[in-house]
C-alpha cells in the first residue's frame, strides 16, 4: 500500500466512524494534542479531550446524532510523514429540533507515527455558495 493509500484508508476509516457515530473509534483516529477548526465553535479545539467534551454538550444540549456522512472529491498528498486529506462532505445530522443538512469540506492533516497515520488537525467549513 502506497502512503497516499494508507493515509486514505485511515480517513474513510475515521469518517466511517463519525457516519455510525461511533465516538470512541472516531477519537482514536486523533492524536491526544490534535486541533480542531469547526464552523459551530467559536474558538478553536486545542485538543481532542476539548472536542470530545464540546461533543458531549452537543448531545446532551442538542440530541446530536450523525444520520449519514457521505465523502466525496477526495484528495490526498503526502509529504513525508505528513498527509493531507481534504474532500468535501455531505452530512445529515439528528438534532431535537429536527433533521439537519451540511454540504462542507474539509481537511484533515494525518501524520505517520510508529507506522499507523494519526490526525493531528482537521476543519471543516461550508461550501461557498
Amino acid at each position: 500500500m502506497t502512503d497516499e493509500e494508507a493515509v486514505a484508508a485511515a480517513a474513510t476509516d475515521l469518517i466511517a466512524a463519525f457516519a455510525a457515530s461511533d465516538w470512541p473509534r472516531y477519537f482514536a483516529a486523533f492524536t491526544p494534542d490534535a486541533r480542531f477548526i469547526l464552523p459551530n465553535e467559536k474558538n478553536v479545539l486545542q485538543s481532542r479531550a476539548a472536542y470530545e467534551a464540546a461533543l458531549d454538550g452537543w448531545i446532551q444540549d442538542f440530541g446530536f446524532g450523525v444520520v449519514a456522512c457521505v465523502s466525496t472529491n477526495q484528495n490526498v498528498v503526502v509529504y513525508g510523514d505528513v498527509g493531507v486529506f481534504t474532500h468535501q462532505t455531505f452530512t445529515k445530522l439528528i438534532t431535537n429540533d429536527g433533521d439537519m443538512m451540511f454540504d462542507e469540506r474539509e481537511t484533515i492533516i494525518f501524520y505517520r507515527s510508529g507506522g499507523k497515520w494519526l490526525a493531528v488537525h482537521e476543519h471543516l467549513s461550508p461550501m461557498p455558495g
